[in-house]
């Protein structure tokens, strides 16, 4: 694939990963966090699932590897990003919450080695993880970490962190069905395990205030921000890698908070943009090789970044 299908698909997963924190910030409280999280998997699930099923070919899934990448992308890519990411909004603005997320490049390497027979962590990856985990803790800050504040943040954390095993996973597993009816499958999987956490939290439809911005929020969120960005993510995926494919992350703080503040007038604490900073400071000493390709200062990377 070329360099410019990565940059492609680079850009328009930014985008529409980065206004979906928009999406869920502006209906999250007209609707249960959860319940909410399902009705966009569920919008998602109906809409690719009639594109692969009207487009043919090798859209069922037909070998072991195909059935367990499926699940692993609902269980932790689809399901349990969601369900801690839609409960974690309700307590961050959208800037913050797309900024903690971006812990996911930082913790992509942590799974590949674990997972991976290929990955290994030098020391110098090691102080780059470690300041990504610094970076996490100015956004959220100290007191929070040690009293058990910012419970928003720190789901929002656990969603980020929920992506990169599922992602470090699927390639572990390597399905051989294509990336779009992977997506369809693992959003109905996911769907069912997300209305079940909600009946199981309590929420129920009566419990809904019905408006049409709620039902523009629920739709925005469940195809451009879904059914259109997840088969775009997966596809990048499948050309970068867990590791490089999820630098997406690091667009999508810049995307969810100029659409933050455009939208719902947010503003950004001095603390995130620190934060955020920090982050990013370790995404460079972890993915070195990678920025020195991309600047020309280097001509090849190594097999654990792929």
């Amino acid at each position: 694939m070329s360099r410019h299908r990565s940059l492609v698909l680079f850009v328009a997963a930014a985008v529409l990963f980065g206004t979906s924190f928009v999406g869920i910030k502006a209906a999250i409280g007209s609707v249960p966090p959860v319940l909410f999280a399902a009705f966009r998997v569920d919008v998602a699930a109906v809409v690719l699932l009639t594109l692969v099923a009207v487009r043919g070919g090798y859209w069922l899934p037909r070998t072991r590897a195909d059935a367990l990448g499926i699940l692993a992308s609902a269980a932790f890519v689809l399901g349990a990003n969601n369900v801690f990411l839609f409960v974690g909004q309700q307590h961050a603005t959208t800037g913050a919450a797309a900024v903690m997320y971006s812990i996911m490049p930082v913790a992509s390497p942590v799974f590949a080695v674990l997972l991976l027979d290929d990955a290994r962590i030098s020391a110098v990856d090691a102080a780059g993880i470690l300041l990504g985990l610094v970076g996490v803790v100015v956004i959220v800050g100290p007191q929070s970490v040690l009293g058990g504040g910012s419970v928003g943040q720190a789901l929002i954390a656990c969603s980020a962190l929920s992506v990169a095993f599922g992602t470090v996973l699927l390639k572990r597993v390597g399905p051989a069905i294509g990336t779009l009816p992977q997506t369809a499958w693992a959003m109905a999987a996911a769907a069912v395990g997300i209305h079940a956490a909600s009946l199981g939290l309590g929420e129920s439809v009566a419990q809904v205030a019905w408006s049409p911005e709620l039902v523009a929020a629920i739709l925005y969120v469940g195809m451009p921000a879904t059914a259109a960005a997840y088969p775009v993510y997966f596809a990048l995926l499948a050309e970068a890698g867990p590791v490089r494919g999820n630098l997406v992350a690091y667009a999508m703080p810049v995307v969810a908070t100029v659409t933050g503040w455009a939208f719902l007038g947010e503003t950004v604490s001095p603390a995130t943009v620190l934060g955020f900073g920090v982050i990013l400071s370790g995404f460079v000493l972890v993915q070195r090789e990678s920025v020195a390709r991309v600047v020309g200062l280097r001509g090849s990377v190594p097999a654990e970044a792929e």
